[in-house]
């Protein structure tokens, strides 16, 4: 099908969790109420908190990302309709986008995601507002291996990284796909792993978890399937005019979960 090789190539994962810095929150936190570990859980645990405003009436997305890498409006636009679309947030989803210098290094692992955000979020959890921090990296990651990139990852429960700069390198030329529909279909894949899916704390109404790629949909017209094959085959994504939707099933365990 047209949607197996856009998810093929993009090779999206997710960390179930990187180390806490618990010496991390500092006087200034402690007086306007501000816990930064409750920003550093597993993938997926905060799956609720983000799909239904029974804790948060309102949701900011910290965008963040390295000079010369910024994300597509239009992406963005998607993203947040996407967002609209699955949660209950009657305060809003709004966005705040800033730049920040090259941190100088070829290739990251997710512990060097890791120190970046812990470093640069300033945005966390208050009182009716969850916070999620999404970075455009230059760099690739250092799992990536031959033919067989990552695009994106969700390493904490309100925290994905994508790897822009190779992202770049699938969607510059006339012949390859849409940089916004490429953009659009890795961080809304990422941010699914942060609601949940696939059976990572959004619980699974029916089994449609793929036996062989764990916490990925076994639908392979889903936005959360996953297949590892040649990113020779994005090219058949040249023709495609929207990103993979999320199946029935996924939508189901959303909606049993808080969501829409």
């Amino acid at each position: 099908m047209k949607y197996r090789a856009l998810i093929v190539i993009v090779v999206l994962t997710l960390v179930f969790g990187c180390s806490k810095d618990e010496s991390s929150t500092t006087e200034e936190d402690q007086i306007f109420n501000i816990d930064k570990n409750l920003n550093r859980q597993t993938t997926g645990s905060s799956a609720n908190d983000l799909l239904s405003d029974a804790a948060f009436k309102s949701m900011v997305i910290e965008l963040v990302y390295v000079e010369g890498f910024e994300p597509n409006q239009t992406t963005i636009d998607n993203f947040i309709s996407f967002l609209n679309n699955r949660t209950f947030k009657p305060n809003g989803i709004t966005v705040e986008k800033r730049e920040i210098a090259s941190p100088g290094k070829d290739t990251y692992t997710i512990n060097d995601i890791a120190d970046i955000e812990k470093a640069e979020r300033t945005l966390y959890n208050t009182v009716d507002k969850i916070a999620v921090w999404a970075l455009f990296i230059d760099g690739k990651s250092d799992k990536d291996s031959g033919s067989s990139v990552v695009l994106g990852t969700a390493y904490w429960n309100t925290s994905f990284v994508i790897f822009e700069e190779t992202l770049h390198g699938f969607s510059n030329s006339t012949f390859e796909p849409n940089r916004a529909l490429l953009e659009t279909t890795v961080i809304n894949h990422e941010f699914g792993h942060i609601l949940g899916l696939t059976n990572l704390g959004s619980t699974m109404q029916e089994d449609h978890e793929d036996e062989e790629h764990e916490k990925h949909c076994n639908e392979e017209s889903c936005l959360m399937y996953w297949a590892a094959e040649s990113g020779a085959n994005i090219s058949n994504m040249v023709n495609m005019s929207a990103a993979p939707q999320l199946d029935a099933q996924c939508i189901a365990d959303l909606q049993a979960n808080g969501g829409k």
